[in-house]
């Protein structure tokens, strides 16, 4: 049983960071790419950035580019996901996801977490 959880929001005031962090199980060969989604208030849920669990490229919206980080530790089956230089508008709740490749859209994601809010103050 494939199994996403997601920890490491919270509410934070704008320019401060914080770090998320999906654990996942049960992937095995089922999933070797990890992204992440957000969907703030009264919009649909949106791309942030994406990984293989293998290496390669990473992808990012360009609204996270050069403030997001996103990486992996194998061994622990995590990814993780440093948000720095926080904006009001990354408020908004946090949705870890697998699949079978590093893709923008959600339909190309099968596992999904149950998410993780997170809160940035003006």
């Amino acid at each position: 049983q494939v199994q996403l959880v997601e920890s490491g929001g919270g509410l934070v005031q704008a320019g401060g960071s914080l770090r998320l962090s999906c654990a996942a199980s049960g992937l095995m060969f089922r999933a070797p790419a990890m992204g992440w989604f957000r969907r703030a208030p009264g919009k649909e849920r949106e791309f942030v950035a994406a990984m293989r669990w293998s290496g390669g490229n990473t992808l990012y919206a360009d609204s996270v580019k050069g403030r997001f980080t996103l990486s992996r530790d194998n061994a622990k089956n995590t990814v993780l996901l440093q948000m720095n230089s926080l904006k009001p508008e990354d408020t908004a709740i946090y949705y870890c996801a697998a699949g079978w490749t590093t893709a923008v859209l959600t339909t190309a994601y099968d596992y999904w977490g149950q998410g993780t809010q997170v809160t940035v103050s003006s």
